[in-house]
């Protein structure tokens, strides 16, 4: 194959392409003004799989794009024999499928074990980190979201630092969600921190839309690697960043895009 076609996980999990389809291929996105349509059968479990409401038109704009963080041979922050990767795509699973549950249109930018820089064949350097950032950036440039989603896992050299914190560019949307996924979050750890600028983040240098990095624990805490590894426990982290989208986008006075189109049935 030229190339790997990436399954978008919209709050559509049955898309049917009438006008244009976006794949990842050698050279990178590809847009194909004139192709004929296309089923993209996307289909992932997450806990129970349950039967959800699924439009058969893909369309932009997109309300939230979340960017699960690592994967592949990039295995982030390591406790043991757990990875910062599969948390991170854990807990994105459970929070897109909240979200699109409550009519977001929502996109996941990694629906399984590999790394972003894989997909791309475009930019022309021999570093693995800088093809995998620069994906998530060129992702969410093309499919302009209103708001981002980075979740990572933190990890200290000193064991008893624990909790969530969330970091937020230099504008006052990408601080007004942050601020209030902080305090959500400190609600749930019993945690009084408080957010910060994520100066140095590449993502929030070069995002074009409002962006907030998670970071939603210490794995090197065992209350937190604990909490982390926990099914029960991942719902209500993923629960409270989504109740955080609802505070947000209702402090704006916006509502998610409604989906267009002829209705079926899909399975989640």
């Amino acid at each position: 194959m030229p190339g790997r076609l990436i399954f978008v996980f919209m709050s559509s999990h049955l898309c049917k392409l009438s006008a244009r389809v976006t794949f990842y291929s050698k050279g990178g996105i590809v847009i194909k003004p004139a192709c004929i349509a296309i089923i993209l059968l996307c289909t992932f479990f997450i806990s129970t799989p349950s039967l959800v409401e699924a439009v058969h038109t893909i369309h932009t704009p997109v309300d939230i794009l979340i960017d699960a963080g690592h994967g592949g041979v990039d295995g982030g922050a390591v406790s043991g024999d757990i990875l910062e990767k599969n948390i991170t795509l854990q807990v994105a699973q459970l929070l897109y499928k909240q979200l699109s549950l409550k009519g977001y249109s929502v996109v996941l930018n990694r629906t399984g074990d590999y790394a972003l820089s894989e997909e791309n064949q475009w930019l022309n350097t021999p570093s693995r980190h800088q093809k995998d950032l620069a994906q998530r950036k060129h992702l969410a440039q093309e499919l302009s979201p209103k708001i981002m989603i980075s979740l990572h896992v933190n990890t200290s050299s000193n064991p008893a630092n624990r909790g969530p914190l969330v970091l937020y560019q230099k504008n006052n949307q990408s601080f007004m969600l942050a601020d209030i996924m902080q305090h959500s979050l400190n609600k749930l750890y019993k945690t009084t921190e408080l957010p910060r600028p994520g100066k140095r983040l590449y993502l929030l240098n070069h995002s074009i839309c409002p962006t907030v990095l998670v970071e939603i624990g210490f794995l090197s805490n065992p209350t937190d690697r604990i909490r982390m590894t926990t099914p029960s426990q991942q719902i209500k982290i993923a629960s409270t960043i989504s109740s955080s989208v609802d505070a947000y986008f209702l402090l704006l006075n916006q509502t998610p895009f409604k989906e267009m189109g002829r209705k079926g049935k899909g399975r989640l």
